[in-house]
């Protein structure tokens, strides 16, 4: 089932906007933990799912279907930054 243009115009969005999120982050200083720093990412990534939630169309299955899309997308684009703060962390 190919997904509705609505719902790719959602997703295309929520990536454009969490691409911004991230690059908006400084990191802290002190830093915290990783695990501290996953666990916001996640938080971050379960915010969008659920804000877009509420605007994903179509039926059921469909919206299932773009919101698992735009969580495994906000996934990836999460990686980088974590691998960021990883390396980041090793200055400290």
């Amino acid at each position: 089932m190919a997904l509705l243009q609505a719902n790719k115009d959602l997703i295309s969005t929520g990536i454009k906007e969490f691409n911004v999120l991230l690059n908006q982050q400084v990191f802290p200083n002190p830093p915290i933990l990783e695990e501290d720093m996953v666990t916001m990412v996640n938080d971050w990534v379960n915010f969008y799912i659920n804000y877009y939630r509420q605007q994903m169309v179509g039926e059921q299955q469909e919206q299932e279907k773009a919101l698992q899309e735009l969580q495994q997308e906000l996934n990836t684009l999460s990686a980088p930054f974590l691998e960021k703060y990883r390396a980041f962390l090793k200055h400290f």
